[in-house]
């Protein structure tokens, strides 16, 4: 196996760097508020996405009332329809999963699992969360703006996106959610340098690259992404925030409103179009890289097995990390484009499957006869992998153009999207956070609590997003407020949406549930001990839990061996830490 290589070395470089000067907090305020300690501003990440995430939630409860039971609740009018799809999308897409898995999930692991200190530039790190913290805040300000949030759609396109006849156009809704995107950009930048930084120079000694978990991979390759893609939406951003002040025409043509000519002429939409998915599609492999790396050491550790082709699995990360910049415009089908355009992207969306289905296959092969014990992370591990299939096999549908284009406004889009960008990256979210939770609190979430949430979340959302697509194959459209009496959509469809609604609702009070478990366990739960999961990775080596300040006391570990040596033959333990020498090695 050419994996043993990474356990065969014994050679540890010496350690000709002094430690890192860290910053030690002098008050209450300073170690819990504008904190520069990584794991406190990761948990503060975490908090502040889960808060906005919830707000989500409840805009999705709200369209769920409109489409399964139109016309019965009298506030929900098309306009605020329109504006509910919009904030749910951004929310979910940049304001939960990119700040979960980059700053909640990255800024607690990364210096733990590669044995640093902090990060490199502590005191940058505590500006990106506040700045992250102040576009929260500037996009939760437009709902009590005049006029109320924007209700362009999530992917905000121009030229109606800053016209009356749109929630917000002509109000502050638009004008704060692009405030909102161009702050939120600035702190990631912050933060993205930053990880980036502490992956290349601030690995203990021999933490080489090919030991690192494939967790960090994963988040690094993502970080990299967002620090070339981010600039693509920020420009966009810009642009149309000056289409809308000053007038200018970057995105607007020459147009009539109302019977009137608007002064706008000469700008290109479908400029912003190819902007908004130079973004949008690596924005997809942002949050799944995260997901793929969380997973693969899930499924290592409950399932008490090495990872299948470690060098693969980090390859196929890179490979579609680097291909995700060359299939924005499958988004941009129904736009109207060259037959050969289509063509290309069409193929590279094919292409991009194969290093994808190489990290299914690796998982599949490292369950293979391992000792899979099912619990909760595990659980949701294996969760994420078939949502995660089931998704991709429909986006092999939408990325060809013959299919796409009868599709692409019908609720299959919908359904497809959610078990992708939806469903799964949050059963990885959620795997992750039964898993690491014993870390950062030292105690145990409650386990009932948590198979309880699983199954109604896995099933549910099941129930929910498999009938959309066979409503989208009957076409019933996205997007619309109120579908009415429309001769080729048959009554059972109305039915389904009703069924659809009733499931959504449930399943966002299991989500309640999994709120009131984080916090009750926080006192109740079962103690954990340093290493409840047998793990062999270093975050679970700290000589105390939860990690004190500088997570490693006196002297930082040295690393011996990669992440993966479980259920090693000829060894004591089923699990051998990274930190651990090897018998030849030990005095």
């Amino acid at each position: 196996m050419g994996d043993v290589a990474h356990t065969a070395g014994t050679a540890v470089p010496h350690d000709d760097i002094d430690g890192a000067e860290l910053y030690h907090p002098h008050s209450w305020l300073t170690k819990y508020v504008f904190s520069q300690d990584a794991k406190v501003i990761g948990v503060q990440y975490a908090l502040t996405a889960i808060a906005i995430g919830m707000v989500a939630l409840v805009l999705s409860w709200l369209m769920r009332l409109q489409l399964g039971f139109p016309g019965t609740f009298d506030f929900i009018d098309p306009a605020a329809y329109y504006q509910f799809i919009t904030m749910h999308g951004m929310i979910m897409v940049v304001y939960l999963l990119t700040a979960l898995f980059l700053g909640g999930f990255g800024n607690y692991l990364i210096p733990l699992m590669l044995g640093a200190r902090d990060m490199v530039f502590p005191y940058v790190n505590m500006l990106s969360y506040w700045i992250y913290l102040l576009a929260v805040l500037v996009l939760v300000a437009s709902f009590f703006a005049p006029g109320g949030p924007t209700g362009a759609g999530w992917t905000l396109y121009p030229p109606q996106a800053i016209l009356s006849g749109t929630p917000g156009g002509q109000d502050w809704g638009i004008i704060l959610m692009l405030l909102s995107l161009c702050l939120f950009i600035i702190g990631f930048t912050m933060g993205g340098l930053n990880y980036t930084v502490t992956v290349l120079q601030a690995r203990t000694r021999g933490m080489t690259l090919m030991r690192m978990p494939l967790t960090i991979w994963g988040i690094f390759t993502a970080t990299v992404m967002a620090l070339l893609a981010f600039p693509a939406l920020f420009v966009g951003a810009v642009m149309m925030l000056l289409d809308r002040l000053l007038g200018t025409s970057f995105f607007m043509p020459a147009l009539v409103e109302m019977g009137q000519q608007l002064s706008y002429g000469g700008g290109s939409p479908i400029l912003f179009q190819h902007l908004f998915w130079f973004f949008g599609h690596p924005e997809v492999y942002i949050v799944a890289l995260p997901a793929f790396g969380i997973v693969s050491d899930l499924i290592a550790t409950h399932a008490r097995r090495n990872i299948f082709g470690y060098r693969m699995m980090v390859w196929a990360i890179v490979i579609i990390g680097a291909l995700s910049f060359i299939v924005w415009a499958h988004h941009m089908y129904v736009s109207g484009m060259h037959p050969w355009f289509g063509f290309f992207f069409a193929t590279t969306t094919l292409i991009i499957a194969i290093p994808t289905a190489i990290k299914v296959y690796n998982w599949l092969l490292t369950l293979w006869r391992g000792n899979i014990h099912l619990n909760l992370p595990m659980l949701f591990a294996l969760g994420f992998i078939v949502t995660f299939v089931n998704g991709g096999l429909t986006g092999l549908f939408l990325g060809n153009v013959v299919v796409d284009v009868p599709l692409s406004d019908t609720m299959f889009v919908v359904a497809h999207f959610h078990m992708v960008m939806g469903v799964a990256p949050v059963m990885v979210i959620y795997g992750a956070l039964y898993h690491w939770y014993p870390k950062v609190t030292g105690r145990m979430l409650d386990d009932m609590m948590g198979k309880i949430h699983f199954w109604v979340t896995f099933l549910g959302a099941y129930l929910i997003f498999f009938p959309m697509h066979y409503l989208g194959l009957l076409g019933v459209p996205r997007r619309y407020h109120d579908i009415g009496q429309t001769s080729f959509v048959p009554d059972s469809a109305h039915t389904l949406n009703a069924f659809i609604s009733v499931v959504a609702l449930v399943v966002g009070a299991a989500q309640l549930l999994f709120l009131f478990n984080l916090f009750w366990s926080l006192r109740r739960g079962k103690e954990a001990g340093p290493n409840p999961w047998n793990a062999t990775t270093l975050e679970w080596q700290t000589p105390e839990t939860p990690p004190g300040h500088g997570n490693w006391g006196r002297e930082l570990p040295v690393v011996y061996r990669w992440a993966y040596d479980y259920s090693v033959p000829g060894a004591a333990r089923d699990f051998t830490p990274q930190n651990e020498p090897p018998p030849a090695a030990a005095p």
